[in-house]
């Protein structure tokens, strides 16, 4: 049976924004402006301006990462379509889980821009979420599919809080 060609790069490229607008988009986008539940801001505040910064910031995480997982790993952030090669370039040097810390980063924004603290709970469910999804399929994944080299890379870079460069 005759080896499959790789797809072209940019099929990765484009499924990893479909799954950004569905996924994080939903977890880190629709659903904290919708449990704010509070009116866009009116006036411009410290508030507005480091909550808008916050959720840039996330955003820009996210999207780094994303832009690695579809351009060098040809996948995408889905487990059901993961990268070929681990990626291990970019933010993923100093943490092992930077799109996450981005969503999350994001949400929390939200919840300054719009003074929204209720939504540090809905924050603190994503966080518990996302790190017994990491612990309980993401890492036993990568193992087997990546054996010793991931080996070395758990034991260099931490989970979620970032080693400086």
């Amino acid at each position: 049976m005759a080896a499959q060609p790789p797809e072209p790069k940019m099929i990765p490229v484009l499924k990893t924004l479909l799954f950004t607008i569905f996924v994080p988009g939903t977890v880190a986008v629709y659903l904290p402006y919708r449990f704010a539940d509070a009116p866009w801001p009116v006036q411009v505040n410290a508030w507005v301006v480091a909550g808008a910064a916050m959720f840039l910031s996330g955003g820009l995480i996210y999207l780094s990462c994303a832009w690695h997982f579809a351009w060098t790993g040809q996948g995408t952030p889905a487990p059901i379509d993961p990268p070929k090669v681990l990626i291990v370039r970019g933010l993923n040097r100093y943490v092992r889980n930077p799109m996450y810390i981005g969503v999350l980063i994001m949400v929390v924004g939200q919840a300054v821009f719009f003074r929204a603290g209720h939504l540090l709970y809905y924050a603190a469910f994503v966080m518990v979420t996302v790190h017994l999804f990491v612990l309980f399929y993401e890492e036993p994944h990568l193992r087997k599919q990546f054996g010793a080299s991931y080996e070395e890379y758990l034991q260099r870079v931490p989970r979620w809080l970032p080693k400086a460069p």
